[in-house]
């Protein structure tokens, strides 16, 4: 049966939240690690909320917690979470085409709501199938229910705080939290290239103090990703 497209605006959006469901059951222990990791590294619960809240960036609010909890310098902590955002510049570059048409407040919004997932759904539904109405509403179907789990699932983790016991093994569901993100990003040799040097960085890196490893492992990934993307493909061999 042939996929019905959407008469209306509100039929998009519809079909976005429909569609990004299927992600929402990995989100939420996802949000709950990063509301008990705020609680552990000492924030109060309403500021461990403003930081799922007005962040909204759940890779750059554990590499913060995690700096926090090992009293890093306040510039260090805003530079590590930068960095790890840096990737939202090429997400809103490559959409920017799609939001001009929309007003100021909600091309704010739709900056606001961005995930990798939220990108990742609209973006493609833009881009393979151009000819279907109302992309815009779409990708606030997706990404608006991303953003209802976050916070549910940071309060979820604020109220369980420090009483986690450690047969939960906390301690290794933040790394098992990025590989969640890294695995689905890495689709071609320059993201392979990132994710291997930035890896590598890091381990090698890894007694340096406030886990200053993480921040340099991500910009020397991410250099290596651009070097390598920006090297032109290789000719084919002439033919004699």
């Amino acid at each position: 049966m042939p996929e019905q497209t959407p008469a209306t605006a509100r039929s998009a959006f519809l079909e976005g939240a429909r569609e990004i469901s299927v992600l929402v059951p990995g989100i939420f222990p996802f949000g709950m690690v990063a509301g008990i990791s705020a609680m552990q590294a000492g924030l109060t619960p309403l500021q461990a909320f403003g930081g799922s809240l007005f962040i909204f960036a759940g890779a750059s609010q554990l590499v913060a917690y995690e700096l926090i909890g090992n009293a890093a310098p306040v510039l260090l902590i805003v530079l590590a979470a930068l960095t790890v955002n840096l990737r939202f510049l090429l997400y809103s570059t490559a959409l920017a085409p799609l939001m001009a048409p929309l007003p100021l407040r909600l091309r704010a919004l739709c900056a606001y709501i961005m995930t990798d997932q939220a990108y990742a759904f609209g973006y493609r539904r833009w881009t393979e199938h151009p000819e279907r109405p109302f992309p815009q509403a779409y990708y606030m179907g997706a990404a608006l229910p991303l953003l209802a789990t976050w916070l549910s699932s940071t309060v979820a983790g604020i109220l369980l705080g420090s009483g986690v016991p450690d047969e939960w093994g906390l301690q290794f569901a933040v790394p098992l939290c990025f590989i969640a993100i890294l695995v689905p990003a890495v689709k071609d040799r320059a993201t392979l290239a990132a994710a291997l040097v930035g890896g590598s960085v890091a381990i090698l890196l890894g007694g340096l103090p406030w886990k200053l490893s993480l921040l340099i492992g991500a910009l020397c990934g991410i250099i290596a990703g651009v070097l390598l993307s920006a090297r032109p493909a290789a000719k084919e061999p002439r033919n004699a």
